[in-house]
C-alpha cells in the first residue's frame, strides 16, 4: 500500500480526506445531541424512548457512540503518522462512519435488541480490523497494547449488548464499567505520550518530561485488572481487597502528574485542560478505592469523575489541539475555547460533588457539557469540511 499522490488526496472532499474529520465533528455533536437528551428526560420532558430504556441508551452511547468516535478519529489520524501507510480516506472512510451512524440512529428504530446489537458491534469490529491491519503491517509492537484495548472494548460492548438482548441489568452494568476503566488504560497510553510532548512545545522547553516505560505498563495492567474484575461480576459490592488496586492506580496517576508538572502550564488553556483532565483520573481511581473501604456511600461519583472529567475532559482538550494542528492551523485556540474547558470542568464538579445532593447536580452537568461542546462546534466545525489552510491533503 502506498500513500496517495497529492493530487489524488486532494480531490477527495476535505470532509472525508482523514479519519479526525467527520468523527471529530459528528461525535463532538453527539456529545452534545445525547446529553441534551438525557438532561431533558431528567428534567421530566418528553422525549424519545430509545430500545431498552433511556438508561441502557445512555451508558452504551457515552462510551461506544461517543467515547469510540473520538477514539476512533483520532487513531485512525496518528497511525498515518505512526506508520507511514495511508489511513482511511474517501468511501472506505465514508462507510466506516455510516456504520458509526447506523448505530447511533438504530437505537430509535423498531429493531429488535439481536439486530440492534449486530449493527452496534459492526462499527467495533471494523475499526479494530482497519487500525489493527495497518499496526500489523508496520510491524510495531508497541502499539500492540492499542489494538489489544480496542479489542477488549469491543468485548466489552458485547457483554453490555448481551446483557440487553437478555434484559439483563447487572451484565450492562459490568460491560459498560468495565468499558469505562479499558478507556482509561487508554488515556494513561495516549496522555503518557502527547501531554508531556504537548507541554514542552507549548511551553518551548527544550526538553519533555522523561517517558518512564514502567508508568506507562503498571497503569495499564492495574487498569486492564480493574476492567477485567469488574467484567467478571466481581467488585460490584464494596470490597476491601479490591481497594488497594484502585488506590495503587490513584497514586501512579499522581505520580505521573508531578512528573509532568512545569512552571507556566496554567497560563496555556491547551495545557492546563489537560493535566486537569488527567487529574480526574487520580481522582475516580481515589473515590472507587474509598467505596471499597466504606467512606464513599455512590460509586457512581467515581465513574462519572472518570467518564466526565477524565474522558469528557481528555476529548475536549485533544480535539482543540489535534484540530488545529491536523488542519494546518497554528495552535492557538480560539479564546472561547477557554470558557469551554472551564465549563467542562464545571459540568464534572457538578456531576460529581453537587448531584449527589440535589438533582440540580444534573441539570448544571448536563447544561455544562452541552454549552462546552456547543462552544467547540460554533469555532472549530468548518475546519472540518474545509481544506487544510497550507493547502497539504489530509
Amino acid at each position: 500500500m502506498q500513500p496517495l499522490d497529492r493530487s489524488a488526496a486532494l480531490a477527495i472532499a476535505p470532509l472525508w480526506r482523514l479519519g479526525f474529520r467527520p468523527f471529530f465533528l459528528f461525535g463532538a455533536l453527539f456529545a452534545l445531541l445525547a446529553v441534551a437528551l438525557w438532561g431533558a428526560a431528567l428534567a421530566g420532558l418528553a422525549v424519545p424512548q430509545p430500545l431498552g430504556g433511556l438508561l441502557a441508551w445512555h451508558r452504551h452511547e457515552m462510551l461506544f457512540g461517543f467515547g469510540l468516535a473520538i477514539i476512533a478519529g483520532f487513531l485512525l489520524t496518528a497511525v498515518q503518522t505512526w506508520t507511514g501507510l495511508p489511513s482511511l480516506s474517501g468511501r472506505p472512510l465514508m462507510a466506516l462512519f455510516g456504520l458509526w451512524l447506523v448505530g447511533r440512529l438504530a437505537w430509535f428504530l423498531p429493531l429488535s435488541p439481536l439486530l440492534l446489537a449486530l449493527l452496534e458491534l459492526a462499527f467495533a469490529v471494523a475499526l479494530l480490523l482497519v487500525f489493527g491491519r495497518l499496526i500489523l503491517r508496520a510491524r510495531q509492537r508497541h502499539n500492540a497494547p492499542i489494538v489489544l484495548v480496542i479489542g477488549l472494548l469491543g468485548a466489552c460492548q458485547a457483554l453490555t449488548l448481551y446483557g440487553l438482548v437478555a434484559g439483563d441489568d447487572a451484565l450492562q452494568r459490568r460491560g459498560t464499567l468495565a468499558a469505562l476503566w479499558l478507556v482509561a488504560a487508554l488515556m494513561a497510553i495516549i496522555g503518557g505520550r502527547v501531554i508531556p510532548f504537548f507541554t514542552a512545545r507549548g511551553l518551548g522547553l527544550a526538553s519533555q518530561a522523561p517517558a518512564r516505560p514502567w508508568l506507562m505498563w503498571s497503569l495499564l495492567g492495574g487498569s486492564l485488572a480493574i476492567a477485567a474484575t469488574i467484567a467478571a461480576g466481581l467488585g460490584q459490592v464494596p470490597s476491601l481487597w479490591l481497594a488497594p488496586l484502585f488506590l495503587a492506580v490513584a497514586v501512579l496517576h499522581g505520580l505521573r502528574l508531578f512528573h509532568w508538572r512545569a512552571r507556566g502550564i496554567w497560563r496555556v488553556p491547551l495545557l492546563w485542560s489537560l493535566h486537569l483532565a488527567y487529574a480526574w483520573l487520580a481522582i475516580a481511581a481515589l473515590g472507587m478505592g474509598a467505596w471499597h473501604l466504606g467512606w464513599l456511600a455512590q460509586p457512581s461519583l467515581a465513574s462519572h469523575a472518570l467518564a466526565v472529567g477524565a474522558m469528557g475532559g481528555l476529548i475536549l482538550a485533544m480535539l482543540a489541539r489535534v484540530s488545529l494542528g491536523h488542519t494546518g492551523r497554528p495552535l492557538q485556540p480560539p479564546p472561547a475555547m477557554t470558557w469551554a474547558f472551564a465549563l467542562l470542568q464545571l459540568a464534572a464538579l457538578s456531576r460529581v460533588a453537587l448531584a449527589a445532593f440535589a438533582v440540580s447536580g444534573l441539570w448544571l452537568a448536563a447544561l455544562c457539557w452541552c454549552l462546552a461542546f456547543g462552544l467547540f462546534l460554533r469555532h472549530y466545525a468548518a475546519m472540518f469540511w474545509t481544506a487544510r489552510v497550507d493547502g497539504h491533503p489530509g
